[in-house]
């Protein structure tokens, strides 16, 4: 974790340096061994989110090859994706020209839930396709914003924004070792957080999960409130072994803008996952890990946008 392997976003805090280790250890151990953290996928309960649409989503934008920010195969894969979204638009990302974000909405009350993950690839390895780190949690968004548009619109019910962010990933020419991710990368999230934080009642950020034998335990710096209402939608869907009691380690993401700003935000990665291997291939996703993700977001929006 602290070598010079580790290219970014984990957020370390040590609160013992000495004393203990093993003790400390041991106690984790016992606490979140493997039976929380491991074994197959549960098949969610039959729900409204297409998994096989999401599936082919995420196929879609790995064949489009390596996506680095601003890149010509990344605009053209924007289009794409941006009618597939409802009222999708395109969203201009200040200081930086040749990246937008690709953002669709369902009408409602403010302030609104925003459901969004990033769409850009690293830079490096050469034939980096992301399908993991990046494509399915677009993927996901897209399919979340498809099947819920096909529902009955609760009475009263929040906007809804979906967000597939440009920009997370920092561009080339930097080095690989960045000090500060924040600065260097989440450029459309910042951008979309500074300008509409005030209109937004909740977060949910996708970002690792697709992958097969998913697990995903609260990411630290995720709002403990935020997470136990997922948790509880998790539940409800038969997927509740996916999200185990426990909590990972702190991550700089895209829901970090938002935790700035003083919105509520989860992030859901399974941090176990090489994502930064040019092994990130689309062999590596389930649609059964896809699904149990799509039927727990949903069900978490659906009960937020009547509160």
């Amino acid at each position: 974790m602290f070598s010079d392997h580790v290219r970014r976003r984990v957020v370390v805090v040590l609160a013992l340096q000495v004393v203990l280790v093993a003790g400390l250890v041991a106690v984790a151990l016992a606490l979140t061994g493997p039976s929380k953290t491991s074994g197959p996928v549960p098949a969610a309960r039959a729900g409204h989110f297409d998994a096989r649409s999401a599936y082919r989503l995420a196929a879609l934008q790995v064949r489009s090859g390596q996506r680095p920010a601003g890149s010509p195969q990344l605009r053209r894969l924007a289009a794409e994706l941006r009618p597939k979204l409802p009222g999708g638009h395109f969203e201009a990302i200040p200081g930086a020209p040749k990246l937008r974000n690709v953002v669709g909405t369902l009408a409602g009350r403010r302030p609104a839930i925003v459901v969004g993950a990033h769409y850009d690839t690293l830079v490096k390895p050469a034939g980096f396709v992301g399908a993991n780190n990046g494509a399915a949690g677009s993927a996901i968004v897209v399919q979340l914003a498809r099947d819920l548009a096909r529902l009955k619109r609760p009475a009263n019910a929040r906007a809804v924004r979906f967000v597939l962010f440009d920009g997370e990933e920092p561009d080339a020419g930097l080095p690989e070792e960045q000090t500060d991710f924040y600065a260097t990368g989440l450029r459309g999230s910042r951008a979309d957080a500074k300008r509409n934080a005030r209109t937004t009642k909740a977060m949910i950020l996708l970002d690792y999960v697709g992958n097969r034998g998913l697990r995903l335990p609260r990411e630290g710096t995720s709002n403990t409130a935020l997470w136990a209402r997922l948790s509880g939608a998790a539940r409800t869907a038969g997927v509740g072994a996916v999200f185990p009691g426990a909590t990972g380690p702190a991550i700089i993401d895209d829901h970090t803008p938002y935790l700035r700003a003083g919105v509520p935000a989860v992030d859901l990665i399974d941090w176990s996952y090489p994502g930064h291997q040019k092994s990130d291939t689309l062999d590596k996703l389930s649609a059964r890990s896809m699904d149990a993700v799509g039927e727990a977001v949903l069900g978490l929006v659906q009960d937020l946008r009547t509160r």
